[in-house]
């Protein structure tokens, strides 16, 4: 954890108003290092959000950053353009006394700074179909506003972030390597994995024909990534847009079927209580085609229940990929956290597949 002293001289080199008062770890991101900073700006405490760029694994921040300032830019526009007293929001970047949209500090580290959204929270596990319909309806109206995003497309901050066959392949050259002995502990779970390999492909084999097309997507469409008005309960805000890239939105409705039909956490141990609510789907599935709006394309919203069973495979292979290949990416908190998520996401994977006759069902009925 940094100092106080080292967090105010960060912040000293952004356009910031008052006096620094403190900063506190602030939520629970698998990636960057993120802090509520406080100031007193003329006898008012005003919030701001700090972040450190984890850029062992945003290689390029100067490209990330430049993509999170053309579409935070764009959808202030497109809110501002449709009510200019409406209660969507969009995350405002703070720019360095030097005009930029991050820092580097005496260590290398890059930081960047937003104003903090006030009124609002996100949730880790939903806990209303009222709450699922707003967050699905939000990050579909997020697509939809960055289809008419002007200029060059958008860098590629990871590369094949969301491509499963490419998972897949390096899954499996990790699994020949064996770097750490373990793939002994988890063959259950590599023949799982295998099982389902001849799936991976579908949604690229789709776009490849030119029957899905490529948009801008955030790429990491997990519950908690939406803020939630305390008053209204309506999904006010996307956050979290280091992976706002070119993608597929059905990457983006399925990870919203993963982390918002479950009633336990990713990495709960007690796999009874891991099990899509068919109920919380319908809710997802309402909202995301009501703030849609009309932009998807008939193989799209065909796609949508298997989505979320293919992007849960994705993410439970890339915990099991991480586990064996020495917990690299994601944070872990205890040994064989990322064994604990993978057989998490497995057994969702598994729950969606029992559904999935009824699920595209309901589809058809919508």
């Amino acid at each position: 954890m940094r100092s106080q002293q080292e967090l105010e001289k960060i912040c000293s080199k952004f356009q910031i108003y008052g006096d620094y008062l403190v900063a506190v770890p602030f939520g629970a991101g698998h990636i960057n290092d993120t802090y509520q900073v406080t100031y007193d700006q003329g006898g008012i405490r005003l919030h701001y959000t700090l972040q450190r760029i984890n850029h062992e694994i945003f290689t390029n921040p100067h490209e990330l950053m430049d993509n999170i300032d053309r579409v935070t830019k764009h959808l202030l526009h497109k809110i501002r353009e449709r009510d200019a007293v409406t209660k969507q929001r969009t995350v405002r970047l703070l720019r360095t006394t030097n005009d930029l949209t991050y820092v580097r500090d005496d260590k290398g580290n890059y930081w960047r700074m937003y104003i903090f959204v006030e009124h609002a929270r996100s949730y880790e596990i939903l806990e209303t179909e009222q709450q699922a319909y707003h967050i699905a309806k939000a990050f579909s109206q997020f697509q939809r506003d960055l289809t008419d995003l002007e200029g060059d497309r958008l860098y590629v901050t990871i590369p094949d972030f969301h491509n499963t066959p490419k998972r897949v392949e390096y899954f499996e050259n990790v699994l020949k390597n064996d770097p750490y002995d373990r793939a002994k502990n988890v063959q259950r779970e590599i023949d799982f994995a295998l099982s389902l390999k001849d799936e991976a492909a579908t949604l690229i084999k789709l776009q490849e024909s030119g029957d899905i097309p490529e948009r801008i997507t955030h790429n990491d469409t997990k519950s908690n990534n939406i803020l939630v008005d305390d008053l209204t309960g309506e999904g006010v805000c996307v956050i979290d847009l280091d992976t706002v890239m070119p993608g597929l939105v059905l990457y983006d409705f399925g990870d919203m079927l993963r982390s918002g039909t479950c009633p336990a956490a990713e990495d709960e141990i007690n796999l009874e209580q891991v099990y899509m609510q068919f109920h919380m789907y319908e809710a997802l599935l309402h909202g995301y085609l009501d703030g849609s709006d009309g932009f998807l394309t008939p193989a799209e919203i065909e796609y949508l229940p298997f989505s979320g069973k293919l992007i849960t495979f994705e993410i439970g292979l890339r915990f099991l990929t991480d586990y064996l290949n020495g917990d690299k990416y994601f944070k872990t908190a205890r040994p064989n956290h990322n064994l604990d998520r993978c057989r998490n996401q497995f057994k969702l994977v598994q729950s969606m597949t029992d559904q999935m006759d009824r699920m595209k069902s309901l589809l058809r009925n919508y």
